[in-house]
């Protein structure tokens, strides 16, 4: 009898874990507040728009591996008594992340990002040309989930230079510090709700 217990609560074990386990989509949107940071000073924040899905697996309780394709708006505002024009920079973020479930349904997140430029505008200018088509991040966040819907608030940090050689100082203007040498970098936070959809 006592082996016969044993046998099913090692099956019921199993099943349980089994559940807690595997692939899933995830489709997410929300907000994005973004600035620029680097070699320059006075940009105000901007808000803008981001959503996209992931996908990812989910490994028991306690970890998770995830790959998207994000649409992000970035971008900065600039704003005094001579100017006020945004700085919007539109990318395909691809976003792949670890997270840690140190308690059930809170997570701890990081990992890189590869971003890939869609549009850029200087108020009514387009100013793609002056862009690097390639921007790469390391995002760290929080989230929480409830249900099937999680709750991901993430701050990315810009590593590369979004402008390309001096440009940067065209665009921005007399709120760039230097010119020759100067680095503009992504710095975005966003706030998303997700479904988590299981696919197995």
């Amino acid at each position: 009898m006592k082996k016969i217990l044993m046998i099913a609560a090692l099956m019921v074990a199993t099943l349980t874990a089994n559940a807690q386990s595997g692939p899933f989509i995830k489709p997410m949107a929300g907000g994005t507040v973004a600035t620029i940071t680097g070699d320059v000073n006075e940009l105000k924040l901007k808000v803008g728009f981001v959503g996209g899905v992931e996908l990812g697996w989910q490994f028991g309780d306690h970890f998770a591996l995830t790959g998207g394709a994000l649409y992000t708006m970035q971008g900065a505002r600039v704003s005094d008594d001579r100017t006020k024009y945004n700085i919007n920079i539109d990318y395909l973020n691809v976003p792949v992340m670890a997270a840690f479930y140190p308690v059930k349904g809170f997570g701890i997140k990081a990992g890189a990002q590869f971003g890939f430029l869609l549009n850029a505008h200087q108020g009514d200018d387009k100013i793609k040309d002056l862009c690097n088509k390639h921007d790469f991040s390391i995002p760290v966040g929080l989230s929480y989930e409830f249900d099937e819907c999680a709750l991901d608030l993430r701050y990315n940090i810009g590593l590369s230079n979004i402008f390309n050689s001096d440009a940067h100082y065209d665009i921005i203007g007399d709120h760039c510090m230097t010119k020759a040498d100067g680095k503009t970098r992504n710095a975005v936070i966003m706030l998303t709700i997700g479904y988590k959809i299981p696919l197995y």
